[in-house]
């Protein structure tokens, strides 16, 4: 199956958001670095996953043509979603980056994009939008689990609970 094999982020301090990114990436297992030079001879970071590709590459600004934080809705990217293994990795990766004073856009909860995706939104020190996801393997059954759910507090006689 072909996919992305690495993405390279502009950042305005490279230190900065290696600490950041190490940090983040550490719990989705980037945990390999890889450093080469750029083309224009800038120090290139790399973090990597273990056993896969998907290297997420970080180089300092060399231009001003474009505002700090970073506009999501100029031409460029508007977010980058991860996908981590659990509504529990979702979690501790937020408090993790409440704990950094990330700022968190969206807390951690289901939205409706797809039967029990469950993601946290939040803002890199540039104010490039990051997304962690978790989707279950079968969506069928927690659109089962939903309906039962709903179903038990008609019978009760309260609102459903989400989630």
């Amino acid at each position: 199956m072909d996919h992305i094999h690495h993405i390279d982020l502009v950042v305005s301090s490279l230190e900065r958001s290696l600490a950041f990114y190490g940090g983040l990436l550490k719990w989705l297992g980037y945990v390999i670095p890889g450093e080469i030079e750029g083309e224009r001879g800038e120090r290139v970071v790399y973090l990597n996953p273990v056993g896969a590709d998907g290297a997420i590459g970080l180089r300092e600004v060399q231009s001003d043509a474009h505002p700090v934080p970073y506009d999501r809705y100029a031409i460029g990217v508007h977010h980058i979603a991860f996908t981590v293994s659990s509504r529990r990795a979702v979690d501790e990766c937020a408090n993790w980056l409440r704990s950094q004073g990330a700022t968190i856009e969206s807390e951690p909860r289901e939205y409706g994009y797809s039967p029990g995706y469950y993601a946290v939104f939040f803002y890199d020190p540039d104010g490039i939008k990051i997304e962690l996801v978790h989707q279950p393997a079968d969506p069928d059954l927690v659109r089962e689990v939903a309906a039962l759910r709903e179903r038990v507090a008609q019978l009760e006689g309260r609102a459903p609970l989400s989630g």
